[in-house]
């Protein structure tokens, strides 16, 4: 590997760490509202549970999060000089909006820990929103940050390659904007709430009677389940703006070498760049022409209309596979779910049910990470869709390989610290309900 490829798999790495953390710091706060909500409503001691164990590990991922988050803004400016020096001055804007909404997420935080003598009920409830709409917020600044990457605007280029005539604001309004924080809050709301309910599901197999671990899946699914049935809806969004703004990363996603009519949709297969075509693929007739374009013999445009040195990466196939395929089967498991809670009347507790819902905590962080995969892999060899390339903004500076080592192993052994902080709490705040009826 060269200097490059070990910084974008440094960026990579970091990313891919930071998100996993970031994505459930964003929804904890809504469900430990929920439960906290619940609790002061049926007086029920396991909710109460619930949003003392959910509460303190929103502080735990807060702070991984914070600092995961740091290291990537250093990251950028540190292995990406060249990009920072020319868009700085337009996705700066975002970032120092994600600040202050960072801000207030700490303080809002501070008042939920430390004030549940402090501060009325309804004022420490109050708190707990102010902390999911202040990481929510933060989520949302920070992706309007890539989808400029991704479709840039708000800037010209003079005759001596400054960037000259910025409009922060027409930046912020890039055509990328929508679908992006959608498909990302989305994402994070349907992958903590089965992550979540991964956690209380596979203690419910040993300990059907457990009211906490109860309690505890029937919000989880309350946040998974809904997001898990519009996530598909904002995928057709999204997938439609990137046939419009970014063909080649259609086209690398269903490997489509060829422009044609009534193009078809790969499930699964191989890329064959020499014969231009996908190996052993399930191709579905028309079917990426109507997603892309709403009607089913439209053109679509093939990799063959692109240099081919600006052609994705073939991960983007796998990953675009991974991320719908998961996809796909939690949406089946949420509509399991539904008709299980409507027939029976009560909280779905068959034991496939219970087994369905372990599996979907790893596998929602599975699609999460290969969504990301296929966003920035898709955009490449650009770092600004069109405009500057990842290989003219990569820092002159050599031996990237150490700072990657490095990092790895810090991001290993944290991680590995935080997972066994968080299972101590949880077993911890279940201890004293582990028996009670549902």
């Amino acid at each position: 590997m060269d200097d490059l490829s070990f910084a974008r798999a440094q960026m990579a790495m970091s990313l891919g760490f930071h998100i996993l953390f970031a994505v459930v710091g964003v929804a904890m706060p809504a469900l430990m509202v929920i439960a906290e909500v619940q609790w002061r409503r049926t007086g029920d001691e396991a909710y109460r549970a619930l949003t003392r164990a959910w509460s303190k590990g929103t502080a735990v991922l807060f702070a991984v999060g914070a600092v995961s988050g740091t290291v990537l803004s250093f990251e950028l400016g540190l292995l990406f000089p060249g990009f920072m020096r020319h868009a700085g001055a337009i996705i700066g804007m975002p970032f120092s909006l994600e600040g202050i909404a960072f801000f207030t997420e700490a303080v809002f935080l501070g008042i939920y820990l430390y004030g549940w003598r402090l501060v009325p009920p309804v004022a420490h409830v109050a708190a707990g929103v102010g902390v999911a709409v202040s990481g929510l917020l933060s989520a949302v600044f920070v992706t309007l940050a890539n989808a400029w990457m991704n479709a840039p605007r708000g800037f010209r280029i003079d005759g001596n390659g400054h960037y000259v005539d910025i409009d922060p604001i027409a930046a912020m309004t890039t055509p990328f904007a929508l679908h992006e924080i959608l498909h990302m809050v989305v994402a994070a709301y349907m992958t903590t709430g089965f992550a979540v309910a991964a956690v209380h599901a596979f203690v419910l197999l040993r300990e059907p009677r457990s009211a906490f671990h109860r309690r505890g899946l029937g919000v989880a699914l309350v946040l998974a389940v809904p997001f898990t049935l519009v996530q598909p809806l904002v995928g057709d969004l999204a997938g439609k703006q990137v046939a419009r703004y970014q063909p080649e990363k259609l086209a690398a996603m269903e490997l489509l070498y060829r422009t044609t009519d009534h193009a078809p949709l790969h499930l699964g297969g191989f890329p064959d760049p020499e014969e231009r075509e996908a190996r052993f693929a399930l191709a579905l007739p028309g079917g990426l022409s109507f997603l892309a374009y709403g009607d089913t013999a439209a053109v679509v445009r093939g990799l063959e209309e692109f240099p081919h040195d600006t052609w994705p990466h073939p991960v983007v196939h796998y990953a675009f596979q991974v991320m719908v395929g998961v996809g796909g089967a939690l949406a089946v498991l949420a509509v399991a779910g539904l008709v299980l809670l409507v027939w029976r009347r009560r909280l779905p507790d068959a034991r496939w049910f219970l087994l369905g819902c372990v599996a979907a905590g790893p596998l929602a962080f599975l699609a999460l990470e290969a969504g990301w995969v296929v966003t920035e892999v898709g955009r490449q060899p650009w770092i600004i869709y069109g405009v500057q390339r990842t290989a003219d903004a990569v820092t002159p500076v050599r031996g990237l390989w150490v700072p990657f080592t490095l990092f790895t192993l810090v991001y290993l052994g944290l991680s590995a610290a935080v997972l066994a902080l968080l299972a101590r709490q949880v077993r911890e705040s279940a201890r004293p309900h582990q028996v009670g009826g549902p």
